[in-house]
């Protein structure tokens, strides 16, 4: 087994590629140790110490190391880490099924909820997303969450190489913002939830 690196726009952050699927569908963030208690491959990578997040897209694993922390130490590490993984193909997530892809549910908890009858104006900018937008953050180690839409402002949370990454600002205020403006004129402005 080979494992492609990519770099990201977010210098902290590195892109893992096993040549295989990591997630059957949607992501996962882990921007703690804490939170990768419920998989043991984020729960393996946050180990070394020098991991400060860990991010689980369809077919890669952005790993974003400590400030400070030199690359070229922790990236065999990392890349150890990932070969034990799918060499092994222990589950993703603790109580995983033998494949190892149980897929969590979404938080909910962090939806900023949508004023009352924006529905088809919603399920525009959701369409927009996950056509345009997506595909484009997923090239760059990250994903983007639409969290909600209130009085003309569409919010959304930046994960993986995104989120943090110095860039971001301006992916959301002069890519995403202008894009969602453009195809649905209801949208005012863009804003990290």
């Amino acid at each position: 087994m080979f494992i492609e690196t990519e770099t990201t726009p977010n210098p902290a952050t590195l892109k893992f590629l096993p040549g295989r699927a990591v997630m059957p569908s949607g992501t996962r963030d882990f921007a703690s140790p804490e939170d990768a208690e419920a998989s043991p491959l984020a729960a393996a990578l946050f180990d070394s110490g020098d991991v400060t997040g860990v991010f689980f897209g369809s077919d890669f694993v952005s790993v974003t190391a400590a400030p400070g922390a030199d690359w070229s130490a922790l990236k065999p590490q990392v890349v150890a880490v990932l070969l034990d993984h799918f060499v092994s193909q222990a589950p993703l997530f603790t109580g995983g099924d033998a494949s190892g892809f149980t897929v969590p549910a979404e938080d909910e908890a962090e939806m900023l909820g949508d004023d009352e009858g924006t529905e088809d104006v919603v399920a525009q900018i959701k369409e927009l997303i996950e056509t345009r937008v997506r595909p484009a953050v997923a090239g760059d180690g990250g994903d983007i969450r639409y969290r909600g839409f209130r009085g003309g402002v569409v919010y959304l949370q930046m994960q993986g190489a995104c989120s943090g990454c110095p860039s971001s600002t301006a992916t959301l205020k002069h890519g995403i913002e202008g894009l969602l403006k453009h195809y649905v004129p209801e949208v005012t402005e863009v804003r990290a939830a």
